[in-house]
């Protein structure tokens, strides 16, 4: 029986023609996997995309379409398999796309100041401005305090002494993407918190 016979028996509910059908172009969906790779994952992760390419392919196919029901299955298994690779290859990069550096403006792009600036800022030499600078340097760093955990405090001070991720990673114990996400929750609370005290005066 030809393809699109069988095809029309499938989309009547025939469940034995599709399983027939299925087992057909399974090696077709293998010989079609061998020529790609997929980050993350084996062979059987992208035969098992070949497959839904393959699904895909029997439930859309119109068979008075003029191309056959293989070269159809063909592009619908080759596209299948090529959106998983690029959706894994976006994934890999997530965090190297939403990284935010401690040096961006605190409040929008023209602004000049920075989150390191307000950790570590200029030491005024005016006595009065020297009085009022220790006393907001206390007000943040007691809010520092209760807006951190234990592990972004520990992270935060390492980094401030002016130790690299893999130093902190290895005196922490802790993974490298695990201080680097650590660094970036404490510039989002602290951003939080600036603008917040900002509204304020």
């Amino acid at each position: 029986m030809e393809d699109d016979k069988i095809i029309e028996l499938i989309h009547h509910g025939n469940s034995d023609a599709l399983d027939f059908l299925i087992n057909k172009y399974r090696h077709f969906v293998r010989v079609k996997a061998r020529s790609y790779f997929l980050i993350g994952a084996d062979k059987e992760d992208i035969i098992q995309e070949g497959m839904i390419g393959l699904y895909k392919a029997i439930r859309d196919y119109k068979g008075e379409k003029l191309t056959s029901f293989k070269a159809f299955a063909e592009l619908c298994i080759t596209r299948q398999i090529i959106t998983a690779i690029k959706t894994a290859t976006r994934q890999k990069h997530i965090p190297l796309n939403s990284y935010v550096s401690l040096d961006k403006p605190i409040y929008d792009e023209e602004s000049d100041r920075t989150l390191m600036d307000v950790i570590s800022p200029a030491k005024p030499t005016d006595p009065e401005a020297l009085v009022i600078h220790r006393e907001e340097f206390s007000k943040i760093e007691g809010k520092v305090a209760e807006l951190l955990s234990d592990l972004e405090r520990k992270v935060l001070a390492l980094y401030l002494d002016g130790q690299s991720y893999q130093e902190i990673s290895e005196e922490l114990d802790r993974h490298v993407k695990s201080i680097d996400n650590a660094l970036q929750r404490v510039k989002r609370k602290l951003e939080r918190y600036l603008e917040a005290r900002e509204l304020t005066f």
